[in-house]
């Protein structure tokens, strides 16, 4: 009979408790099923990526500067800005090519996952049992998931090569402009 006791005591707070969990947890789903959270999250984070790329290229572009105003005029001086600018814009190509990748990330993710789903349900359909249903999607998404990311890298390093050459280009050009 205590025991009756004791359980009726944690009954009403262990109601109490689920629905309050439930409650959050179903607001929580509310916000995250609009497609306007999911934008703001989107433009929250390119933001912050925009922000830190853009603070690193000025960080990169103000090193140039002060590496290129602080040698003399002389042959060998001519060859250093030739290393600077050349290790400047590579390290521009490559914040480029960083910020392109994890764009293109943003886009492939959803269309990777629609293109995933539609398979296995075709697979589904066409009478598939589920033990093999599971292995198959496994391997699909292995596949996927494999030409995703050599797509990435492929795009990633085009963008980075070309922004290379641009950037050395135009600092090149810029310091002969500035003799």
């Amino acid at each position: 009979m205590g025991d009756n006791m004791e359980e009726e005591v944690e009954r009403p707070s262990t109601p109490t408790n689920q629905s309050q969990a439930s409650a959050s947890y179903m607001l929580f789903m509310r916000i995250m099923s609009k497609r306007r959270t999911w934008v703001c999250i989107f433009v929250l984070v390119y933001a912050i990526i925009l922000t830190s790329s853009w603070n690193f290229l000025k960080s990169i572009l103000s090193w140039y500067n002060l590496h290129s105003q602080s040698q003399p005029s002389s042959s060998s001086s001519s060859s250093s800005y030739g290393w600077a600018a050349l290790y400047a814009s590579v390290l521009l190509g490559a914040v480029f090519g960083v910020v392109s990748m994890v764009a293109a990330l943003a886009v492939v993710v959803p269309a990777t996952m629609v293109t995933w789903i539609a398979i296995v349900v075709l697979l589904a359909f066409f009478g598939k049992p589920r033990r093999a249903l599971v292995v198959e999607g496994r391997k699909i998404t292995r596949e996927i998931v494999g030409f995703v990311i050599r797509i990435l890298l492929k795009e990633g390093s085009l963008v980075a090569a070309v922004c290379a050459v641009l950037g050395y280009s135009a600092l090149v050009g810029r310091n002969t402009e500035v003799d």
